[in-house]
């Protein structure tokens, strides 16, 4: 059986490549089409064993290593030249255009879906409100032809595959599909138990808006209580310049220094809405209770109580609400520890194989 995997982009490595990642070192003799490939060597070996990599016309547009989101508008017939009509089974990673790949009928598709493409749909109001004219009005038009073009292409899937219920709920709403939940590998073997705790708090994330690390910030600059920021992005000098004495901003750090923080941390604070989040999983692996934003992925993830605690708004009084009573609460190492592990990349693989094995029984006989 031939196998081609199809990903949105490659120019990074972020949580979609670790589901990436672990699909190819189930499939290693699998093909892998992505619309641009731009990793360096060490990613390349990292996410994809240094396979190489069948790319759209958008890898050689002019400033597409940088600005390749700019090609927004050719997205969706950049991922339809890709040319998968010689395989069997596709399997995309998608939470953009993969899934618009063009296939057969005597082809399965089963698509791994992060999310339906959030700027087209549940973002489309935050994407488009503050873009001024005639930016606005010709963005607006652009994300309605995806929309109209994503929904056009759900005929060539056949079976979603969702990476938490945040997911599912989209993929119901959107596109009117079932889907079947399969949360994305943590690589928790590199996340120790550590039950000596000091006595700080610990965030962690790319610094910009929605991550709402600056609301943090501000909640423990009116708490007064020891939090330590890292993290680099468009925000930092602001954050710097907003923390008080109470609170330490690292900027970047390796990820030694990152789970030495994780380890010894009273607690994670984590204050973003995510489709899945695997920071969380990674500090509760630690042994680390987790405070956080009690929406969308992480209903999955932290159980309130037992792993940690949320907070029911992202504002600084319902997160200072949530930290005092996470201080009132007694939480137990092992057990988070032993909670994180059910999110193992040897837990994913097992279920995703049983997953495309099944249908791919079924459906080729």
């Amino acid at each position: 059986m031939k196998v081609a995997i199809v990903h949105d982009w490659l120019v990074t490595d972020a949580g979609a490549e670790k589901v990436l990642r672990s699909i190819v070192d189930l499939y290693p003799n699998a093909n892998i089409f992505s619309l641009v490939d731009f990793l360096d060597e060490a990613e390349r070996n990292t996410i994809i064993f240094g396979k190489n990599v069948t790319t759209s016309f958008i890898q050689n547009l002019p400033f597409a290593k940088k600005h390749f989101r700019n090609y927004l508008p050719l997205f969706p017939k950049a991922i339809e030249s890709l040319d998968v009509s010689e395989y069997d089974l596709i399997i995309s990673s998608s939470w953009a255009v993969a899934k618009g790949v063009k296939t057969r009928k005597n082809q399965l598709h089963i698509c791994y879906c992060h999310s339906p493409i959030r700027y087209a749909w549940d973002l489309y109001d935050e994407y488009t409100h503050s873009l001024s004219q005639p930016k606005k009005y010709i963005i607006q038009h652009v994300l309605k032809y995806i929309r109209k073009w994503d929904v056009g292409t759900l005929s060539s899937v056949d079976f979603f595959i969702a990476n938490s219920s945040l997911v599912k709920t989209r993929i119901a709403n959107t596109y009117n599909m079932d889907s079947t939940i399969i949360h994305p590998p943590v690589d928790i073997n590199k996340f120790i138990l550590n039950k000596n705790k000091e006595e700080f708090y610990f965030t962690a994330s790319r610094l910009v808006p929605y991550k709402k690390i600056k609301m943090i910030v501000e909640a423990f600059n009116f708490s007064g209580k020891p939090l330590i920021v890292a993290g680099s992005g468009p925000e930092l000098i602001e954050i710097r310049k907003i923390a008080l004495d109470n609170i330490t901003v690292l900027g970047f750090i390796d990820d030694e220094e990152m789970r030495s923080y994780m380890q010894r941390a009273k607690a994670f604070v984590f204050a973003a809405l995510e489709d899945f989040g695997i920071i969380p999983v990674e500090a509760m692996a630690c042994g680390t209770p987790v405070i956080a934003y009690g929406t969308g992925g992480i209903r999955d993830t932290v159980i309130d109580g037992i792993t940690g605690v949320y907070f029911n708004e992202q504002s600084v009084k319902s997160m200072n609400e949530a930290i005092k009573k996470f201080e009132e609460t007694s939480f137990e190492s092992m057990r988070i520890s032993k909670h994180a592990k059910q999110f193992s990349e040897e837990r994913f693989k097992t279920e995703i194989k049983a997953f495309i094995d099944e249908k791919v029984k079924s459906f080729f006989g």
